[in-house]
């Protein structure tokens, strides 16, 4: 599966994973995609975007993206954040506008991605 067959009939969901993918664009960075997810990985996943509309009857957005960060970040931005391990937070973010993928998202990408 294609990365952007997760966003197929998504214009939104389209940029979105667009923009992240920009930001990404990293010769280690790799990209996995599944039946539910397109997820960003070095050593381990630290990115993941995902297509709330597959799984909530009434989503309030067109994608989420979820960030794995070795803090918690107290941003007003963040839908939840959650704490599965020792070492890791996940913050999961809705996203309604490409550009909302903006140089606050990016820091917290490449955050990700330099620990992971």
């Amino acid at each position: 599966m294609r990365p952007e067959e997760i966003f197929e009939g998504s214009p939104v969901g389209l940029a979105v994973l667009e923009r992240v993918s920009e930001i990404l664009a990293d010769p280690s960075v790799e990209v996995r995609t599944s039946k539910s997810q397109v997820a960003f990985r070095r050593n381990r996943g630290f990115a993941y975007l995902w297509r709330p509309g597959q799984y909530l009857r009434s989503p309030t957005a067109p994608a989420v993206l979820s960030i794995v960060l070795g803090r918690r970040d107290a941003s007003s931005r963040f839908k939840e954040v959650v704490h599965p391990a020792p070492a890791h937070w996940m913050h999961h973010l809705e996203v309604r506008a490409a550009t909302e993928i903006d140089d606050e998202v990016a820091g917290w990408l490449l955050e990700a991605r330099d620990r992971a």
